[in-house]
């Protein structure tokens, strides 16, 4: 079944960075949109990042020129490279999919960014 595992999140001060990891197995990688999403505590879960395509990633506007998503197909792995954390960045992060109209997450990284 599909399975999504995410690694990578901790403690790191405002203006630390992170890398999260994330690896994905039970179904054909290139056939689904991989993406990252966050919820902050008290707040709803939100994009933040995901391929539109092959070579075009989504980010929203709140990380942009911070976050870099990027993939290796070959090892069937997702990243979120995170720079410039600022304390809103808090939350658990998820990585995810869509397959064939579905969406799947895994279970959550917990990102921490004190001031």
């Amino acid at each position: 079944q599909v399975q999504l595992v995410e690694s990578g999140g901790g403690l790191v001060q405002a203006g630390g960075s992170l890398r999260l990891s994330c690896e994905a197995s039970g179904f054909i990688f290139n056939n689904a949109i991989m993406k990252w999403s966050r919820q902050a505590p008290g707040k709803q879960r939100e994009l933040v990042a995901g391929f539109i395509s092959p070579l075009r990633i989504f980010y929203d506007d709140s990380v942009k020129g911070r976050f870099t998503m990027s993939s290796d197909n070959a090892k069937k792995m997702v990243y979120l490279e995170m720079n410039s954390l600022q304390p809103e960045d808090t939350g658990v992060y998820y990585c995810g999919c869509k397959l064939r109209g579905r969406d799947y997450w895994g279970q959550g990284t917990q990102v921490t960014v004190s001031s």
